[in-house]
């Protein structure tokens, strides 16, 4: 066979696998529907079977689109959910989200700092960057995955939020103690300023890129072809408030929040340039956007899980230690900040989801790239709590969903009796 011959065959062998990827996506999700098996645990482990297991493929065999993708990715999921929340349940969420967020970081990146720096495999400072690495959630991961459990509404908008908000310290405080091991100095105001404006400023440019984007709406309709066109302005946005320096993830997010709550976005003044009715997205396009994030996400839990990598059996053995402590921290963290911001058993999910991603990959290879004295051992710590955070989220919520592991972890995060817990669960509305 000649080599022109053998690249196409290749070629039709991807093309082939991709459309296998896409039926076997919905049929676990299918899956999940029916017995509550997550079908991000199954796409991310047969990343790990064709990646670090086997090695038939490598993240090196993606050169430079890998990186794009998952970030892409990442603005389409952030995007997508930010649609789906509605004002009133953000604006009952908003403190409850920022105390879980606040307080889940910090006592990671305390717990995660001191159990590295006491192992002696590296200092203080890089230490804590470890901790603030994996210190908060994944938005990429979470957000797939609440949308199809079934809580309130405003129990899934605080997840989501979190997981936004987190993104956002977890890379300011990484990259500041970063920058605090080179220089020797760790400077707290400058850190604060840039939290907060990171915050601020890129909400308020995805809230305005909203409300233009809102009125041209009704005027990018008439072309033919447009459904792409709002996604396609999203990663305008998104690089827009990247390249000044805030947080692109935010923007994409709060971009995503105003235009599906346009309504509250009108004024009289506006009215001969707007429909009479809010140009929100309407059912076809937010039925394109949840499918891109469907095939979106197929794709990327299989592109983290082959991105994994193992170092020696002793790191391995302390990345487990390390998750199985964020896990046990995390049911401390729901009981002390969310009492009375959930039904119990929308705590007891709450409590069960704390997976790292995306981030948390991103800021560990960062290390090794710096040349940092124990870069290797950040990055593979990382990977494991990664790997392990999401098989035991997975795992969690599949046993939640059932007795006597439910029962278990709503008598943990809350005080309340579990049969008390049982008739709320029971009578509470819950989205599908």
């Amino acid at each position: 066979m000649f080599a022109g011959e053998e690249a196409a065959v290749e070629i039709a062998v991807i093309i082939g696998i991709i459309g296998i990827l896409i039926f076997l996506s919905h049929l676990l999700s299918e899956i999940f529907r029916r017995t509550k098996i997550p079908d991000v645990l199954s796409l991310f482990l047969l990343g790990l079977v064709v990646g670090p297991v086997f090695r038939l493929v490598t993240p090196a065999d993606f050169g430079a689109v890998g990186p794009v993708f998952t970030s892409v990715t990442l603005v389409i999921i952030l995007f997508e959910s930010g649609v789906g929340l509605r004002i009133n349940n953000l604006l009952k969420t908003m403190r409850p989200s920022l105390i879980l967020t606040v307080v889940n970081f910090v006592a990671t990146v305390i717990l995660v700092g001191g159990t590295v720096w006491a192992f002696g495999e590296i200092g203080l400072k890089r230490s804590f960057m470890l901790g603030a690495i994996v210190g908060g959630t994944s938005s990429a991961v979470v957000i797939p995955l609440v949308a199809q459990l079934r809580i309130r509404d405003e129990s899934r908008a605080i997840l989501v939020l979190e997981s936004a908000l987190s993104d956002v310290l977890c890379i300011v405080f990484a990259l500041a103690f970063l920058a605090a091991y080179k220089i020797g100095d760790l400077r707290v105001g400058a850190l604060v300023g840039q939290i907060l404006s990171s915050f601020l400023l890129a909400g308020i440019i995805g809230g305005v890129a909203a409300f233009l984007w809102s009125i041209l709406l009704n005027r990018i309709r008439a072309f033919r072809n447009s459904l792409f066109t709002t996604p396609a302005f999203v990663f305008v946005v998104f690089a827009l408030t990247e390249v000044l320096g805030f947080s692109g993830a935010i923007a994409a997010l709060t971009f995503g929040v105003a235009l599906g709550n346009a309504g509250f976005l009108r004024f009289p003044i506006l009215k001969r340039y707007t429909l009479p009715e809010p140009l929100a997205p309407n059912d076809t396009e937010k039925a394109f956007f949840s499918e891109i994030v469907f095939l979106f996400k197929t794709f990327f839990f299989v592109y983290i899980g082959l991105s994994i990598q193992f170092g020696n059996f002793l790191w391995l053995c302390l990345g487990v230690d390390i998750t199985l402590l964020i896990f046990i921290l995390r049911i401390a963290v729901v009981r002390f900040s969310l009492q009375g911001a959930a039904p119990p058993a929308d705590l007891a999910t709450m409590a069960a989801i704390v997976p790292k991603g995306l981030a948390a990959a991103v800021l560990a290879s960062l290390a090794l790239q710096e040349n940092i004295p124990g870069g290797e051992f950040i990055q593979n710590i990382t990977y494991v709590v990664i790997l392990f955070s999401i098989i035991g989220t997975s795992a969690l919520v599949f046993l939640i969903d059932r007795l006597p592991a439910s029962s278990l972890y709503i008598r943990l995060v809350s005080p309340t009796s579990a049969a008390q817990q049982d008739n709320i669960k029971s009578s509470d509305p819950v989205s599908e």
